[in-house]
């Protein structure tokens, strides 16, 4: 979405970022709670499970074992003996290895966002009919900001979308799904996820940006 020649057109970033918070800011003070409402209504079992199988624990676990069997293979082949300072080197053109990377990325700028925003998530306002921000809250119930399924899916997704180009329609459908079904289980608000999703797209065309300009010299 970002990228122009296997660069970050940062205008493009800056006005999409610009967006983002108007959205966010929209969602707080407007339309978060009528669409959280809304989307809760179609909250199932099916949902809850879908949000099991994209949680970020699993999405980097996922591709950090398959970063492992591409450099095991990798060392099969070439008949080389393991090295410490070669392993990037040999995973550093890993497909694998760039959707780690993009994940790892993406969710250590969530965890700080989480942090120093402490939105409170909706089963305050489902029980207690109270919202707001708490900041430095360690605790997860203060965590809601932004939604990390979605800032692990679309990080992953949009990366594979990058990949495989022919597969995009696929991967962000998916992960749009993704980003929605944690509203509809209540455990994130609408503007949670439009930042998650916006963090998560810019990490992705970052590390494939990062790593083009290195592989192809």
């Amino acid at each position: 979405m970002f990228l122009s020649n296997q660069k970050i057109n940062w205008t493009k970033v800056v006005v999409a970022g610009v967006v983002t918070v108007c959205l966010v800011l929209a969602g707080i003070f407007g339309f978060d709670k009528w669409l959280f409402n809304i989307l809760r209504a179609c909250d199932c079992s099916f949902l809850r499970f879908f949000g099991t199988i994209f949680n970020a624990k699993a999405w980097l676990c996922v591709s950090f074992i398959a970063v492992c069997i591409f450099y095991i293979r990798k060392m099969i082949v070439s008949k080389s003996k393991f090295s410490l300072r070669g392993i990037y080197d040999k995973i550093k053109g890993s497909y694998a290895f760039w959707i780690f990377c993009s994940v790892c990325v993406a969710l250590a700028t969530c965890g700080v966002l989480k942090v120093l925003l402490g939105r409170a998530r909706p089963i305050f306002y489902e029980a207690l009919n109270m919202t707001g921000f708490y900041p430095f809250a360690r605790d997860w119930a203060f965590h809601s900001m932004p939604s990390g399924h979605t800032v692990a899916s679309f990080a992953g997704l949009v990366m594979i979308g990058l990949i495989a180009p022919r597969a995009k329609w696929f991967t962000w459908t998916l992960a749009t799904v993704i980003g929605v079904s944690r509203v509809c289980v209540g455990a994130h608000w609408p503007s949670d996820v439009i930042l998650g999703a916006f963090i998560g797209m810019v990490c992705a065309d970052a590390v494939m940006a990062f790593f083009a300009r290195r592989v192809n010299k």
